[in-house]
């Protein structure tokens, strides 16, 4: 199963927040971050928290996307 976090991308840019913003409000790694730029999977403890610091729901920052 493949993931794709284009749309908290999107939405970082839209609140005009960086990487690094959403790293410090909510104690995400930078080798969780990696693994999000790469589309690799994360816990949803941190899914959870992302959303809590965006203020949205998990289908607002990603997509699962078939493969073929």
């Amino acid at each position: 199963m493949a993931f794709s976090y284009n749309k908290l991308w999107k939405l970082l840019i839209d609140k005009n927040m960086m990487k690094k913003d959403l790293m410090a409000k909510t104690g995400m790694t930078s080798s969780t971050m990696a693994k999000l730029g790469k589309n690799q999977a994360v816990s949803m403890d941190v899914l959870a928290r992302i959303c809590k610091a965006l203020g949205c729901n998990i289908g607002d920052i990603v997509d699962v996307v078939p493969e073929d």
